[in-house]
């Protein structure tokens, strides 16, 4: 994996469950789902299910229409040109993939957890 597509995954995706949600809407093409469907599709609850749309949506990677369907739309080529490389990657290498999304979540809970840590005062 490279440092680019690497950093596209820490950056892009809070949970694996995300990274799910955005392939299989990617690999859907212009299809549009509700989330009920990608409840049901994916065998996931509504919560995290809505969770991943909203980073998605953050992300610059999915669109959302009126009625709250939704499909995939990256923002720009260059982030769809990054959805074909962690398709690519996720298909042959999926726990390396899993890995730096874990990896990552436990990253931000250390450093989280550091903000609290009590510190000596310098004497």
């Amino acid at each position: 994996m490279t440092d680019e597509l690497l950093d596209f995954v820490r950056a892009s995706f809070r949970s694996v469950w995300s990274l799910e949600v955005l392939l299989f809407l990617y690999r859907s093409g212009d299809r549009r789902w509700a989330p009920g469907e990608l409840v049901a599709e994916l065998r996931s609850s509504a919560q995290v299910i809505s969770d991943s749309i909203r980073s998605l949506v953050v992300a610059g990677l999915v669109d959302v229409g009126p009625q709250d369907e939704v499909r995939y739309s990256a923002a720009s080529p260059e982030l769809h040109d990054l959805v074909i490389q962690v398709d690519d990657v996720y298909r042959r290498m999926p726990s390396a993939v899993r890995r730096a999304i874990i990896q990552t979540g436990s990253d931000r809970l250390r450093i989280f957890a550091d903000a609290f840590r009590m510190r000596k005062p310098p004497q």
